[in-house]
């Protein structure tokens, strides 16, 4: 098993840091790779043309290693989750009546253009809500998913996993139905890609998106997103110079074209070469890939595995291994216990974890270690007794 990597980054020793959902430190090997970026351009001589295009390949290949894609021509690189879903929007092709399919309390960057778009095209959004909470919740609300998706679905939007309480969906059903209906799959894999193994090729969407910030240990403002066939080919949101075909030609830039790069480096976002983020996400791509997200989960699993009965027995409810991943999920309050308050108990014990919903959201990582997970439950008890 992997051994716990605490000291490849520089938490506080009084910190439990179970948060890697919200924001994932930066590690030694991540930083140090910045500020030796911010460093070289003391002298911008030393930047080359050459170096708006290397880096900025270099990540896109180590992203396409991550998802197992066949090329990495698929991948863009982009600034954030709702900028790969506004490349999704804008070339999906679409017609008055049809559908959208979207979950309860999805995360708003893959809700709010869906909701633009339905109104500006005279669309309908199915939001799939959540069924009661029990031991039949993820495969009730995968079923509701599934039942939704007809001949009049124009396309399908979803996380991987449910970012309030990583409730996993069954993707490879779902994608089949879409295909099904010629219903485009999108993506957002930001709660789960980096940590939990992921087979574009097995589960073919037709989008994923993801940021950087968080299970990918990057910078913020860095993210991905791969395409599929059907949008492989379409038109970006922006204009830039650099994702037009021939533009590695410095000379040659007054030399206006008008086709894009092949493939979809035609969605990069405008200075994709950003010569401070490149680097630390290359480092940090890097890193997970030596770790690997199979190695990731098997950690995070076995650091549970040892407090989760004690967690039950104190009133709180988990939902089923099988349910949800490893790395991120939620923990709901026993009953006539305040949410509000047990987030100000675990604060209090510099226990770092998130509230979303009705849920404490729990994200562990290979920088934890049975220290942490003791002030965890240490916290859980002066909830309940409280």
């Amino acid at each position: 098993m992997l051994p716990c990597q605490k000291p490849a980054f520089q938490l506080p020793s009084d910190v439990h840091y179970l948060n890697c959902a919200y924001m994932s430190p930066l590690s030694r090997r991540v930083e140090e790779a910045g500020i030796e970026a911010i460093r070289a351009k003391r002298d911008p001589s030393r930047i080359k043309p050459a170096d708006f295009f290397s880096t900025p390949d270099r990540v896109r290949e180590l992203f396409a290693r991550l998802i197992h894609s066949e090329a990495s021509s698929r991948v863009s690189l982009l600034p954030s989750v709702s900028y790969g879903i506004a490349i999704a929007a804008k070339n999906l092709h679409v017609k008055p009546g049809q559908n959208i399919v979207l979950l309860h309390e999805q995360f708003p960057s893959n809700l709010y253009t869906w909701r633009r778009l339905a109104d500006e095209k005279e669309l309908n959004l199915r939001t799939i809500q959540a069924p009661p909470d029990s031991k039949e919740k993820c495969h009730a609300w995968n079923d509701a998913i599934l039942e939704a998706i007809d001949d009049n679905t124009a396309a399908v939007a979803l996380p991987i996993v449910h970012w309030t309480d990583g409730t996993l969906f069954d993707l490879g059903r779902i994608s089949e139905r879409a295909r099904e209906n010629g219903a485009a799959v999108i993506l957002d894999g930001t709660q789960s890609i980096g940590a939990m193994p992921f087979d574009v090729q097995e589960v073919k969407p037709d989008a994923l998106i993801v940021a950087g910030y968080k299970w990918l240990f990057g910078p913020y403002s860095s993210g991905f997103g791969w395409w599929g066939d059907r949008f492989l080919n379409g038109t970006p949101i922006e204009e830039n110079w650099i994702n037009r075909r021939g533009s590695e030609d410095f000379a040659g830039l007054v030399d206006y074209e008008a086709s894009y790069q092949p493939g979809a480096v035609r969605f990069d976002v405008g200075e994709k070469s950003n010569f401070t983020l490149m680097p630390m996400l290359e480092t940090a791509l890097s890193q997970i890939l030596e770790w690997t997200p199979e190695s990731i989960q098997e950690y995070v699993a076995a650091l549970m595995e040892p407090w989760e009965a004690e967690i039950l027995d104190l009133g709180f409810q988990l939902a089923d291994k099988r349910d949800r991943g490893n790395h991120l999920f939620g923990i709901r309050m026993p009953s006539g216990v305040n949410v509000s308050e047990a987030r100000d108990i675990l604060a209090a014990a510099k226990v770092s974890v998130s509230v979303r919903g009705s849920a404490i959201r729990v994200a562990p990582h290979v920088y934890n270690d049975r220290t942490d997970m003791q002030a965890f439950v240490d916290a859980l008890k002066k909830v309940v007794q409280k």
